[in-house]
């Protein structure tokens, strides 16, 4: 069994859930045992905002869910925390991959998005 902290990113195991590769971050840890976790992938499933509870001594289960990401590692690297938030923002029913791929340009590319051009190819 692993200890269970806010931040850890696990996938479900469970067979109704392994073809939907649902994944989920656990945002808190409630007095009563429980982990609030939000759902960050789900395909078939609600993503945007969802969250759901579930027993930690579960999440802690190899068995019943890998565990994909410590919460150390959003601590190593501030961008990804930056880049969660930039992504979370145009997150909805009809967003395009250009509105999160320009939201990950604005993340990390200073400045406004004309004064970066193309090197010069030869």
């Amino acid at each position: 069994m692993r200890n269970v902290q806010e931040g850890q990113l696990y996938r479900d195991l469970a067979p109704d859930m392994t073809w939907r590769d649902r994944r989920l971050r656990v945002t808190a840890i409630e007095d009563g045992g429980r982990a609030v976790c939000a759902i960050e992938h789900d395909v078939g499933g609600p993503t945007s905002g969802a969250t759901t509870r579930i027993h930690a001594k579960n999440l802690a289960n190899p068995r019943k869910f890998e565990l994909l990401e410590e919460a150390a590692a959003l601590a190593t690297d501030p961008r990804y925390a930056k880049l969660l938030a930039a992504l979370a923002a145009v997150d909805r029913p009809g967003a395009t991959l250009q509105d999160y791929a320009r939201a990950a340009w604005d993340t990390f590319v200073p400045g406004p998005r004309d004064a970066v051009t193309a090197p010069e190819v030869r």
